[in-house]
């Protein structure tokens, strides 16, 4: 790849590396309990919100869909209200959180994120969704 030469990437690559195996398991673990809580939330605040929507995840990876069901192949995919993402994702920047722009880009969990910040945006999407549900 572009960077597979560079020094400081490949070094980087190392010590992300080292970092994955002195934590072991407990860093995986850790991450999915994490987005379990973000997912959770995320479902919940859509309930209160009546906003119609699901989110789909698969460990530390998610994606709040605007449709009321599973997102499964690009037919289903091409149904998803667009229009209500962005402006959830405006009511989220408004916030402090951004996310990826894109409704169809996903949301990453990292090791530097903690319960504090599950709960920061799990409190910003509720305030975000209401703002959806008005429109």
């Amino acid at each position: 790849g572009t960077l597979s030469g560079n020094p400081i990437s490949m070094s980087a690559g190392r010590a992300a590396v080292a970092e994955i195996f002195r934590r072991g398991p407990d860093l995986f673990q850790g991450l999915e309990t994490l987005g379990a809580k973000l997912q959770e939330g995320l479902l919940r605040a859509l309930n209160e919100s009546g906003v119609n929507g699901c989110v789909q995840r698969v460990g530390s990876m998610l994606t709040l869909f605007f449709h009321p069901g599973p997102v499964t192949n690009m037919r289903v995919a091409g149904t998803v209200d667009t229009r209500k993402f962005a402006r959830f994702f405006h009511a989220m920047l408004h916030q402090g959180v951004y996310l990826p722009p894109s409704q169809f880009e996903c949301w990453f969990i990292s090791t530097a994120h903690t319960e504090i910040e599950i709960q920061r945006t799990v409190d910003a999407a509720r305030m975000a969704l209401q703002a959806v549900a008005s429109n």
